[in-house]
């Protein structure tokens, strides 16, 4: 099964590839017209200029993410699926233990009156929150940025900070050291709460986790994945009111059978 899978595969891509040339080679007959679709070469680390990324080893990064240039991400942090960091004209630093939630935007910033470039550098166990945009901000150990937050051109969010989600935090704020601050403009709403301290550490734990649980699935070799379509399809357990409405009879896996005897 495995090896059939695989020949499939290629062989799409090998079809795909020579429609890909006929096109191009139908756009040279016609005059080169604007409109042309390529197929999508998506590349997770990419260098720019001679600027080019770091990921630790223990490190997760999803494939549909992009690590362009000048970046550095640190032991067991993780970037999840769709986020971009783009350390281009300065560098960008992550951590050790944070993770970038999905579609969250990290980049860099040149001020318009002094020419000064601001990287962008997240200290150890932060939480950024899905679709989070970070530009030319520093944030400290153990903070957090909730989903939807922005934080603009030199912004420090200090350690154990909280930045509710969907807040506006403009240019050169500074946020102290256990703050709750939200809104549009930002602004300081409460301290910290030992519960809300305890669950930014958390977080930071369980998104290790279940990086872990990602990069496994994400490593899977195409065969693996068609033998594991194969238990599944075969072998998944529903409870029997589920199976008397689809009229469907499955069947138990045999160490599973065994086990039941014994009892």
């Amino acid at each position: 099964m495995g090896t059939m899978g695989r020949a499939v595969y290629r062989v799409g891509f090998w079809i795909r590839e020579t429609g890909q040339a006929l096109d191009r080679l139908g756009c040279r007959l016609q005059g080169n017209p604007f409109f042309r679709e390529q197929l999508s070469r998506h590349r997770t680390l990419m260098n720019v200029f001679d600027k080019k990324p770091f990921v630790d080893k223990e490190a997760f990064v999803a494939p549909s993410a992009s690590i362009i240039g000048d970046v550095q991400v640190g032991h067991r942090s993780s970037i999840w699926y769709g986020c971009v960091l783009r350390g281009d004209v300065n560098f960008i630093s992550i951590g050790s233990g944070t993770n970038i939630q999905d579609n969250s935007l990290v980049h860099v910033a040149k001020s318009n009156l002094s020419g000064k470039v601001l990287p962008t550098i997240i200290g150890d166990n932060v939480t950024v929150g899905h679709s989070a945009v970070l530009h030319g901000c520093t944030v400290e150990d153990e903070a957090f940025i909730g989903t939807g937050a922005t934080l603009l051109d030199g912004v420090l969010v200090e350690k154990h900070a909280m930045v509710a989600a969907g807040s506006l935090v403009r240019q050169n704020t500074r946020i102290p050291c256990g703050e709750v601050w939200a809104g549009n403009p930002a602004k300081f709403v409460r301290k910290i709460t030992e519960d809300e301290m305890t669950f930014i550490s958390q977080s930071a734990n369980n998104y290790h986790n279940l990086a872990q649980v990602h990069a496994t699935e994400n490593d899977k070799k195409i065969d693996e994945i068609e033998f594991g379509k194969v238990l599944h399809k075969k072998y998944t357990l529903k409870n029997e009111e589920y199976n008397s409405m689809i009229d469907a009879v499955r069947e138990t896996m045999p160490e599973l059978v065994s086990s039941n005897v014994t009892k």
